[in-house]
């Protein structure tokens, strides 16, 4: 008795060798999927800090807006906060490139959702490091950027590298918006080839290799700020 797998049409799933030919082509997205995940993050990075500290305040001026973008962020998919952007606000005059939309984008996006791990990397430092830095009278700001910091570091980055790592992978949604990232590239390829299951396993293989790199990077940097565990 055959099995079922027998009857599919293995080279219609994945063509090998059009893969081949089509990986140059997709891979001239790879720098915009790279760039733009690099500079989102770092933007997203200080976006979520400055709304972790205006969290923490005790300044209702402050903490509300702060927990109302929070919110915002969390609450609606990224891809209608794309749309919105590149596609909404021309309705009132004001219109960005695909580019500068997905910049903004992304990083308001990862600013929202990394401004609760580092809340919580902070609240999570022993009130005993704030009193001993009290106690050599150091400013609050000083204690921020040598005690609290570096321990606030150690404790976040696991789900900050994990914040990258979906961040990455978010890229491909800037292909709706036309930004000629990978995934983008990938529907050319489908639309030339007909073969559309070929240049999304492609670009999926692609992703799975950057991803698997950062995996490494994420090791690395985690041993470098273990030297910081109180």
């Amino acid at each position: 008795m055959s099995g079922w797998w027998e009857h599919i049409q293995w080279e219609n799933i994945f063509d090998v060798q059009s893969a081949f030919e089509s990986t140059p082509f997709v891979l001239k997205g790879i720098t915009y999927t790279i760039s733009i995940s690099f500079v989102t993050m770092a933007i997203g990075l200080v976006l979520g800090l400055i709304t972790a500290m205006a969290r923490m305040s005790d300044n209702v001026l402050l903490r509300w807006p702060a927990r109302a973008y929070i919110s915002v962020i969390r609450g609606t998919p990224l891809l209608v906060q794309l749309l919105i952007l590149y596609v909404g606000l021309p309705v009132i005059g004001i219109s960005l490139t695909a580019i500068a939309a997905g910049v903004i984008g992304l990083s308001l996006n990862v600013g929202g959702y990394s401004a609760e791990t580092i809340r919580g990397a902070i609240l999570s430092i022993p009130k005993g490091q704030w009193e001993a830095a009290q106690s050599l009278n150091m400013t609050y700001w000083q204690t921020m950027r040598r005690i609290i910091i570096p321990q606030a570091t150690r404790v976040a980055l696991p789900s900050l590298a994990n914040t990258f790592l979906s961040l990455v992978k978010d890229t491909s949604l800037l292909s709706v918006v036309t930004v000629p990232e990978m995934m983008y590239q990938a529907k050319i390829v489908g639309g030339q080839t007909y073969d559309y299951m070929t240049a999304y396993i492609l670009v999926a293989i692609i992703y799975w290799i950057i991803c698997t790199v950062l995996n490494v990077l994420q090791d690395w940097l985690e041993k470098r700020y273990s030297r910081f565990a109180a």
